[in-house]
């Protein structure tokens, strides 16, 4: 998230809906996409952009504990309890951030996860010029009304659109226009706007910002992800680090016992360095030495955890997708097997990806080596994502 010289933009991202078309006993927001909570991926998308300044989740009233442990992203505002009504749970959301001041604020469906950055952009970009933007994409199809399973009339297409989220208004206009909607009969934030006589600008929209309302959606919105909307690419990454006596070490994100400690400017932890330095291949921006130099104070006993944050926000902001994370640590001790389980955990909640897409193993160079010596430890990486083509 970012600042906007033309004033603070504020996403609500909503997703309080029960989902009963979509049957069973999860809401769909809370529904997995290649691995991750659709309620997420719609989050990811405000929370990584550069011209948010602010995003508020709104979950319904049942859904706290589903939301903290699967959704919940620390960047973002605490979850807001939506209403009854898809309105409701927007005043509330409206409400919750009116003491900051918002200029501008986004409206956006927690059950369209692919939400691009390139379309947030071209919607807060709009609003520079209006104070009501929509994104919508032209009706291609014939249009047939039909009653009782029969055709009654061809309905004229021209100038007609499909209207996505997310969403954009000037603050205070839109707090007025809901103010005006005692009956909450409207079906998005627009036809509110529009009712007060404000004019409501279209950018394009995007074909791939579906929004997942029944169970075959989810299997199509995968396809996307795997089928050319994202490409795959592959990065390596490789870290050593000298070793000293000590009574610990840092790895993986933990803090293990251990006879030695490794040497290093941060904390010298050679794991998450590697997949740092994997992540950031992937994306061909150089390495971990050149975005966090050792020659740089700030950097001095820093937590890893910060550079492969930094590495996977990258990956998002330009609208990329972690796939899968494979780590290999090269030492004699201390013992990675029984910690690994919790070295996964750590790393996946650290790069925001589901436990079972974070691999960990460890070997011995059977006392070979610098490392079979106990002189260093090291650790090689590789790191999956999908990226825009183009």
């Amino acid at each position: 998230m970012g600042s906007n010289m033309s004033g603070d933009v504020w996403a609500i991202v909503v997703g309080a809906g029960s989902g009963v078309r979509f049957g069973g006993d999860v809401p769909k927001q809370f529904r997995r996409l290649a691995g991750v909570p659709v309620f997420r991926r719609a989050l990811r998308a405000f929370v990584d952009h550069p011209m948010i300044d602010g995003v508020v989740p709104v979950i319904g009233a049942a859904d706290g504990v589903r939301y903290a442990e699967t959704c919940a992203d620390p960047r973002a505002m605490a979850a807001v309890t939506g209403g009854s009504s898809r309105a409701e749970s927007v005043r509330n959301a409206l409400h919750a951030i009116h003491e900051r001041g918002p200029a501008r604020v986004l409206i956006h469906d927690a059950a369209r996860p692919l939400v691009s950055t390139r379309l947030i952009e071209r919607v807060v970009r709009a609003l520079d010029a209006h104070d009501a933007v929509v994104p919508g994409l032209a009706v291609r199809d014939t249009l047939k009304r039909v009653d009782d399973g029969l055709i009654e009339d061809t309905v004229d297409r021209n100038g007609l659109v499909a209207v996505q989220t997310p969403q954009g208004f000037d603050y205070q206009l839109l707090c007025r226009a809901h103010a005006t909607d005692v009956a909450d009969t409207a079906t998005d934030d627009a036809m509110l706007v529009e009712r007060l006589g404000v004019p409501v600008h279209v950018v394009e929209g995007e074909f791939v910002n579906m929004k997942i309302t029944d169970p075959p959606d989810l299997a199509h919105a995968a396809r996307f992800l795997d089928d050319g909307v994202l490409e795959t690419r592959v990065g390596t990454g490789f870290d050593v680090h000298r070793l000293e006596p000590g009574d610990a070490i840092v790895l993986g994100g933990l803090t293990l016992a251990s006879p030695a400690r490794a040497i290093g400017h941060s904390d010298a932890d050679v794991a998450l360095h590697a997949l740092t330095d994997a992540l950031l291949g992937t994306l061909g921006d150089g390495d971990i030495g050149t975005l966090f130099p050792p020659s740089e104070d700030r950097w001095r006993g820093a937590d890893s955890a910060l550079f492969l944050r930094e590495a996977c926000h990258r990956v998002r902001a330009r609208g990329g997708e972690l796939r899968h994370l494979d780590l290999t640590i090269l030492c004699e001790r201390p013992k990675i097997g029984p910690h690994r389980d919790a070295m996964r955990a750590r790393i996946a909640a650290i790069v925001e990806l589901e436990v079972a897409r974070v691999s960990v193993k460890a070997t011995t160079t059977e006392q070979l080596g610098f490392t079979g010596r106990g002189e260093g430890i090291a650790a090689q990486a590789v790191a999956t994502v999908g990226l825009p083509v183009g």
